[in-house]
């Protein structure tokens, strides 16, 4: 008889650590202090920089009645800015390409409360990507630099919850591109719309274009960065409203994103991303 193999789980971030933390308590300064100065491959050995550090790169911390606590935690989902992210790329990771372009909308109380849409200077796009997004390399000649354009846009950011529709590629490559121009890394709170929509939204495929026709949501431009992240907000809105009575908080809702509450359980290593 043959073993099954188990899937290796990839060990939590500092990030996640935290946030796990943080969602089962509120603790004073000191005490969180302690706890972080536990955590392995900090970028600083002193605790309090690496508090610093993680606000600074967008991690969620507040301090309430002398405690820290994870905003998202007690922030109800109406309160909460979602910022709503999409970018194109010229190649696959930060080392053999860069964003060639960024949208976002921030997202609060079912409304589009603000908007970044940038081009991003690169002197080469790969024909299939032009073909893919009509990004020619004339349309760039005079859009501003990759780090201008990172530097805006984490301004911006803040500390929203980052979204974006299989935010795997999307969250990693921003992350990892602030880092290679010294910006940090991301330690936003993440939601991903692929994730939450198999958990609020019958359907076949889980892929953008797919959701955009089943859901009637009217937005050409497929593929160019600002169309898909508008596209997404709207996912996010129409799978808020099909949430179960008990989600309640920011952090609930990102909880549940990654519950066992999928609809087409059955079918779920079938259904399509594309």
């Amino acid at each position: 008889m043959k073993s099954k193999k188990r899937k290796l789980q990839q060990p939590l971030s500092n990030g996640d650590k935290l946030a796990r933390l943080l969602k089962s308590q509120s603790l004073n300064l000191e005490s969180l202090l302690e706890e972080i100065s536990k955590f392995k491959n900090r970028f600083f050995d002193n605790a309090e920089l690496e508090f610093e550090l993680f606000l600074s790169n967008g991690f969620p911390l507040e301090i309430i009645d002398d405690k820290v606590v994870l905003k998202t935690n007690i922030t109800p989902i109406h309160e909460q800015t979602f910022c709503v992210v999409d970018i194109e790329t010229n190649g696959s990771n930060v080392q053999k390409g860069q964003i060639i372009e960024l949208g976002a909308v921030k997202f609060k109380n079912g409304e589009i409360v603000d908007k970044f849409d940038s081009l991003v200077y690169a002197k080469d796009i790969p024909k299939y990507i032009q073909e893919v997004t009509n990004i020619t390399p004339d349309m760039l000649q005079d859009a501003p630099t990759i780090e201008k354009v990172l530097q805006e846009f984490k301004l911006f950011l803040e500390d929203d919850v980052f979204v974006a529709h299989d935010i795997k590629f999307d969250y990693k490559f921003i992350s990892e591109s602030f880092n290679k121009y010294d910006l940090g890394k991301l330690e936003n709170r993440k939601l991903c719309t692929i994730d939450l929509a198999k958990r609020t939204i019958k359907a076949e495929r889980y892929g953008l274009d797919f959701l955009k026709t089943l859901l009637k949501i009217d937005i050409d431009n497929h593929h160019r960065a600002y169309s898909d992240a508008l596209s997404t907000a709207y996912i996010l809105k129409h799978s808020m409203s099909a949430l179960p009575s008990d989600v309640k908080l920011a952090e609930e809702l990102i909880t549940f994103s990654k519950s066992d509450n999928i609809i087409n359980r059955t079918k779920d290593k079938k259904v399509k991303h594309v």
